[in-house]
């Protein structure tokens, strides 16, 4: 009896043509099931009803130059239908570009606007990338010194720079700059807040509580109104703090308090042996919450703490209320231009900032699953 054993591995085959392309895809991610195959054809053909009107609004028939409210009059393609509709009115985002990233930063510098933003991307870019090198420096650049560096060059008043008072800020520098600071803050503030809820001491942890439910309780627009109108009142006689500023504080500690309940979720999520094999090693309580605790309860709740920078970012726009422009404030106010004052004048301006906040929420969005992925170890849960 003889017997063969093959020398070398065999090729791999290809996949059957049934299990890839296009084909494949749609069958198993659109029309897996009935209900999905269902689903798929309601949606096609709404976004059939609905896409080429809005293409033809936003594209055919937008008007894309002009100099006042005669070039919007009419539309790009041909004037008015005769129904009376017209398209967008770009020209008046493009007139208004301007104030609507700085506000009323004075013209002459509005460069530093500009160096500030190179600044704050150039630094933070290199952090999110996993490979980049000098992360530790990095981080410390960007979120120690970065912010002082940033405070002098668009206040001024240093180094020969004239002074710009806050009240003059606008646009996307004001929502840029309630979002980094609310971000930066509430999420250290959250987690010393979640560890405080479930700490062992009454003092530490009845005042954790006390704050976190005190400012839950109560919408941001309670928070802006006092910090911008109560907060003077007990200050003394002859002192004030900056509006921005006390906006500012209002938005990080209102964040804060969300942010300790997603983080105190993580933290209850991480089995009790966790703890238990950290004391056995004889980690101080510091330790083991820094290496052990913190960073798998954190990887849990990636999606709720993204969530909240989301919910943070759009909400900057309720700071309109104290008399602070964002760039949804700023694009408002322009509606009262009468050199602009069409009918597609509104509509236009806020799909412009819709689809800016769009952008910046949908990349947060993006990036959190790109960091899921790369942090997913495979377990279920």
């Amino acid at each position: 009896m003889t017997g063969w054993v093959r020398s070398e591995m065999a090729s791999s085959l290809p996949p059957p043509k049934s299990e890839t392309g296009l084909v494949h895809w749609l069958r198993v991610n659109l029309f897996a099931t009935p209900v999905d195959s269902a689903l798929t054809l309601l949606a096609a053909l709404f976004l059939a009803w609905s896409l080429p009107p809005l293409f033809d609004w936003a594209f055919i028939q937008a008007q894309w130059t002009g100099e006042g409210r005669e070039a919007c009059a009419t539309a790009a393609q041909g004037g008015v239908r005769p129904d009376g509709w017209a398209g967008a009115c770009w020209a008046f985002v493009g007139a208004k570009w301007p104030q609507f990233l700085f506000g009323r930063y004075s013209d002459a510098e509005r460069w530093r606007v500009v160096v500030a933003a190179i600044l704050m991307f150039g630094l933070l870019v290199p952090l999110l990338i996993p490979k980049a090198p000098f992360k530790g420096w990095n981080a410390v650049l960007l979120f120690g010194a970065f912010p002082v560096v940033a405070y002098f060059l668009l206040v001024g008043g240093v180094a020969g720079l004239p002074f710009v008072e806050t009240p003059l800020w606008g646009g996307l520098l004001v929502t840029l700059t309630l979002s980094f600071v609310g971000i930066a803050v509430s999420l250290p503030l959250g987690i010393l807040l979640a560890l405080g809820r479930r700490s062992k001491m009454p003092v530490i942890k009845m005042f954790s509580v006390v704050f976190i439910e005190t400012v839950r309780g109560v919408p941001l627009v309670t928070v802006l109104f006092m910090a911008s109108v109560m907060l003077p009142l007990f200050l003394p006689p002859g002192q004030t703090i900056d509006k921005l500023m006390r906006a500012l504080i209002g938005v990080a500690l209102f964040a804060s308090a969300y942010m300790a309940e997603v983080v105190r979720g993580g933290l209850q999520a991480i089995p009790k042996g966790q703890y238990e094999a950290a004391d056995a090693l004889g980690l101080t309580f510091f330790q083991k919450m820094a290496f052990i605790v913190l960073p798998q309860a954190l990887k849990l709740v990636i999606p709720g703490i993204v969530n909240s920078f989301i919910g943070l970012f759009k909400d900057t726009s309720l700071v309109y209320i104290i008399g602070m422009f964002d760039l949804l404030g700023i694009v408002r106010q322009n509606f009262s231009d009468a050199s602009w004052s069409t009918v597609q004048t509104p509509a236009t301006g806020l799909v412009f900032a819709a689809f800016v906040f769009w952008l910046f929420c949908f990349s947060m969005s993006r990036y959190s699953q790109y960091v899921e992925r790369r942090l997913d170890t495979g377990h279920k849960r």
